[in-house]
């Protein structure tokens, strides 16, 4: 049973990890803290006028509001009493001391492996992210990134395409509160990791986003996993941010190299001169997780239109150029097959050579 009394004082503004434990360590209980006065409040070492003035002012139904409302959302709220709660995140610095989750749980205590990088990136980024995010998922591990536009996306939804039984790894960490969908063009994306694998936030649902909840979220990516893969990341990106938070944790940092012409593999290859791990293939990631061996194993995506699967179909049997695709299908114009196809390469199933020649994805390309 969660303790509503934790959560309404583990609201109030300016009350974080440091001060929360010493006014529990000094009332013993929350509740007891919500009830305190004043000036009890205020004899604590490290209690200011102005948060022992809020802790006073904090409504005593804030938390189970809160509370009713992630079980309306389908999600919980998680304590670090709570079981429930990553292990991974109990001692990092500054350890959030409210989590909000929608989806399969379970997934927060897996191994766990962080893929980040740019919101503009190139094919060649798009192409090792999908490689990576779908190999390493396939041997086992949970892909945690951050639900922005670009290789974080491109990251879930490899994850998701390359899950088993429907069912992706993958962990979604937001900037904001459960129920807002950021970047908008997302939507698709936050709903399927909803569905198949885990929201995580430490904001309130209903919070908006704001720049400051970003370098936030981003200690959390970094303390979910065990190392953290950085893909393509221009110089100041959120990325190199999420691989700062890793070293100050204690994680491994690993980075693509990338063409030095390149200004998204700026950062990558700065993380490299520094010292962080070369990552060539996938062995290079598994070999830090212990796991030797690759699944072989792949399946196409059961979220498929039966469009896509025609499509798809088509492309094995040798099928390449979107006029000829759309011939076999009897479509009314090529204009409509491309727009399939240009989805089915968004989700790396497909590739696009000059001239509107399509193929499927190596990883897809022995499949019948």
């Amino acid at each position: 049973m969660i303790d509503r009394s934790y959560v309404t004082l583990a609201l109030v503004p300016g009350i974080g990890r440091v001060r929360l434990d010493v006014l529990l360590k000094t009332f013993g209980s929350a509740e007891t803290v919500l009830k305190a006065t004043l000036e009890d409040l205020r004899a604590v070492p490290g209690i200011s006028r102005a948060a022992a003035t809020a802790i006073r002012e904090a409504p005593s139904e804030m938390g189970e509001r809160l509370v009713t409302h992630m079980d309306e959302l389908g999600g919980v709220v998680l304590t670090p009493s709570d079981k429930r709660f990553p292990d991974t995140l109990r001692d990092i610095p500054d350890a959030p001391i409210l989590l909000f989750a929608l989806g399969r749980l379970e997934l927060l205590q897996a191994p766990s492996v962080a893929i980040v990088g740019s919101r503009s990136h190139t094919r060649y980024g798009a192409e090792v992210c999908r490689h990576f995010a779908g190999g390493l998922t396939r041997a086992g591990l949970v892909v945690v990134s951050g639900m922005a536009r670009g290789l974080d996306a491109v990251a879930h939804t490899a994850a998701l395409d390359a899950g088993r039984a429907g069912e992706g790894a993958t962990v979604g960490v937001l900037g904001n509160g459960l129920g807002v969908v950021y970047p908008a063009a997302n939507r698709a994306l936050y709903d399927r990791v909803a569905a198949a694998g885990c929201l995580l936030t430490e904001f309130p649902p209903g919070e908006r986003p704001q720049v400051g909840n970003f370098p936030r979220r981003n200690r959390l990516i970094a303390g979910l996993c065990r190392a953290t893969v950085v893909v393509e990341a221009r110089d100041g990106s959120g990325a190199l941010i999420t691989a700062e938070c890793a070293l100050t944790q204690g994680r491994e940092v690993m980075a693509i190299p990338g063409p030095i012409t390149s200004p998204v593999s700026n950062g990558t290859n700065r993380l490299l001169q520094l010292g962080a791990k070369p990552v060539l293939g996938l062995r290079d990631v598994l070999e830090e997780y212990g796991i030797s061996e690759i699944a072989p194993s792949v399946s196409m995506p059961s979220d498929l239109s039966d469009e896509e699967r025609r499509v798809m179909d088509l492309l094995g049997e040798g099928l390449g150029h979107v006029d000829e695709v759309a011939r076999r299908l009897g479509a009314n114009n090529a204009a409509s097959v491309l727009a399939v196809l240009t989805s089915l390469e968004i989700r790396g199933l497909v590739t696009q050579e000059p001239g509107k020649i399509f193929r499927r994805s190596t990883v897809y390309a022995d499949l019948s």
